[in-house]
C-alpha cells in the first residue's frame, strides 16, 4: 500500500503551498475539482464574471491593447461575455513580437516570470505572468493530469524534453528536491534510439510509475520498442500524452504498450494546458475557468465561429494572467470542437474532439489546394509494419520528401505503397521517399511530424 501519495497530498503539498509559501495553489485545486461538475451555464457565468475582470485591468493598465482596442472603436465596458470578444481583434505571435514593454501591466499585478515560446515557427515569442496565473495553471494542470487517475505524489516517469535554458547551481537543486518530494522521475526524450529506449523500459520496470507523463512522438517511439522487443512485463500504466499531436496509430501502439489508459492533453507554452482527456475517452475537456477558447474561421477579410465538426484556428484568452495579458491570441493551432452537451463522463466543460496540428503543418497540392499533413498518419498507421517513425517536409520549390525509419519489413513492395498512398493526397506534387536512420528532435525533445518549409 502507498502511504506516501496521500501523505503528499493531504499534509506535505498542503503545508508548503498554502502554510510556508502562502500560495493558492492547493485550494484552487480543490476548486476546480468542484467546478468541474458544475451546468454548462454556471459554468459560462463564472467565465463572463473572470472575463469583465479581466477586461477593466487590461483597459485600465496594458497600453498595447488598450491603444489597439480604441483603434477599433471600443470602449471600456464593451465586452460583456466571451461571445463580445468577436469585437475584438486577434493578434498572432508576429503581431506581439518587441511588444513586451506595452504588453505589460503599468499597475499590480506584474510580470514575475519571463519565458519564451519554443520557436518552431519563427522566432520566439517573448511573454510573462504573474505569480497568481502561475498557481492557476499548476492546478488546472493537476485536475486534467488526475482525470488519468495520476495524483500529485503518486510515482511517475516522465519521458520528456526541456528548452535549453541556462539554470543556475542553487535552481538545479531547487527542481531535485521538488521532483525528488513530488516523486517524479525524468528521462530526457531529446534522442530516441533503441539505447535510450532500453533505459527507459529499465526505468519502469525498476521505478512502477503509477503513471507514464510524455512527449506523445516520444512515448509512441518508446511504445514500438516495447511491443517489437515483446519488454511489456507490467499492469496497466496511464499514459498522460502531450507537447505533440498524438495520433490514431500512436494511440493503438500505446494501448499495445501500456494498456487502455492513453490520455491525450492539448496547451501551449504560452497558457499551459488548455484541455484535457476523461475516462470516457471522448475528445478533451476544455480548461474553460482559467481560459476562453475560441475557434475561429478566418475567410475574405472577416471571421465566424468554427461548428462543431470544422476545423479552427484556436484562440485564446487567459482569465487569470494580469501581468502581461493574451487577449485573443492565435497561437497557431489548429482544433475541431466535440458537439456540445454533457459527457459521459459527467462533466459539462465543453470538449475539443480533435487538434488538427498548426497552421504551419497545412501543405499544398500541385493546384494549390491545402491538405493537412497530418492525413498522412492516415496511410502510415496503415503500413505500420514497414515503418516505425515518420516525417513530411514540403520544400519551398512545392516537392515533397516523406523520411521514414524503416522496420524489417519495409521491403520494395511497401515503398511503393507508401509512395503512392502519399501521391494520393498530393497530385500534382513530386513525393520521394528518403530511408533515414532517425528522425532528428528539436532542441525541445519534440519531433514535428509535418514541416513546411517558409
Amino acid at each position: 500500500m502507498d502511504l506516501y501519495g496521500p501523505l503528499f497530498r493531504g499534509i506535505l503539498l498542503p503545508l508548503w503551498e498554502g502554510g510556508l509559501k502562502r500560495r493558492p495553489t492547493v485550494r484552487l485545486w480543490r476548486e476546480l475539482e468542484r467546478s468541474q461538475w458544475l451546468s454548462i451555464e454556471a459554468l459560462r457565468a463564472r467565465q463572463a464574471e473572470e472575463l469583465r475582470r479581466l477586461m477593466a485591468h487590461t483597459w485600465a493598465h496594458v497600453p498595447f491593447y488598450r491603444d489597439r482596442w480604441e483603434g477599433a472603436g471600443q470602449a471600456p465596458g464593451d465586452i460583456r461575455s466571451p461571445d463580445d470578444l468577436r469585437k475584438l481583434p486577434i493578434f498572432t505571435s508576429a503581431d506581439l513580437r518587441g511588444t513586451q514593454e506595452t504588453r505589460s501591466s503599468t499597475a499590480s499585478p506584474l510580470p514575475t516570470i519571463k519565458k519564451t515560446t519554443g520557436g518552431s515557427t519563427g522566432r520566439p515569442l517573448e511573454f510573462g505572468f504573474d505569480d497568481l496565473s502561475e498557481r492557476w495553471r499548476l492546478a488546472v494542470k493537476m485536475r486534467g493530469y488526475q482525470w488519468s487517475g495520476y495524483r500529485p505524489g503518486d510515482r511517475a516517469l516522465h519521458f520528456w524534453g526541456s528548452l535549453p535554458v541556462k539554470r543556475s547551481a542553487a535552481q538545479l537543486r531547487k527542481i531535485r528536491l521538488d521532483r525528488l518530494l513530488r516523486r517524479d522521475h525524468y528521462f530526457d526524450c531529446g534522442r530516441v534510439d533503441d539505447a535510450v529506449l532500453a533505459t527507459v523500459v529499465d526505468g519502469i520496470r525498476r521505478l512502477q510509475p503509477r503513471a507514464i507523463v510524455c512527449y506523445s512522438q516520444a512515448g509512441a517511439a518508446l511504445a514500438r520498442y516495447v511491443v517489437e522487443q515483446r519488454a511489456r512485463s507490467w499492469d496497466p500504466i496511464p499514459v498522460i500524452c502531450g507537447a505533440e499531436t498524438l495520433t490514431p496509430g500512436d494511440r493503438t501502439v500505446l494501448e499495445q504498450a501500456f494498456g487502455p489508459g492513453v490520455y491525450e492533453t492539448y496547451g501551449c507554452r504560452e497558457v499551459m494546458l488548455i484541455a484535457a482527456e476523461c475516462p470516457a475517452h471522448a475528445g478533451m475537456h476544455l480548461s474553460m475557468e482559467n481560459l476562453v477558447v475560441e475557434l475561429v474561421v478566418r475567410e475574405g477579410g472577416s471571421e465566424r465561429p468554427a461548428q462543431p465538426g470544422e476545423i479552427g484556428e484556436v484562440v485564446l484568452t487567459d482569465l487569470h494572467n494580469y501581468g502581461m495579458p493574451f487577449v485573443r491570441y492565435a497561437n497557431g493551432d489548429l482544433a475541431v470542437a466535440a458537439p456540445p452537451g454533457r459527457c459521459e463522463c459527467g462533466r459539462e466543460l465543453p470538449r475539443l474532439e480533435r487538434v488538427e496540428g498548426r497552421v504551419t503543418e497545412t501543405l499544398r497540392d500541385g493546384a494549390g489546394r491545402r491538405v493537412n499533413g497530418l492525413l498522412f498518419n492516415i496511410v502510415l498507421t496503415a503500413l505500420s509494419t514497414g515503418v516505425r517513425q515518420w516525417q513530411v517536409v514540403q520544400h519551398r520549390d512545392g516537392s515533397v520528401t516523406l523520411k521514414v525509419v524503416p522496420t524489417a519489413g519495409l521491403d520494395e513492395s511497401m515503398r511503393r505503397r507508401v509512395l503512392d498512398a502519399t501521391s494520393k493526397y498530393l497530385s500534382g506534387v513530386p513525393v520521394r521517399l528518403e530511408v533515414v536512420a532517425e528522425i532528428p528532435t528539436s532542441p525541445a525533445g519534440k519531433r514535428p511530424l509535418v514541416c513546411v518549409e517558409r
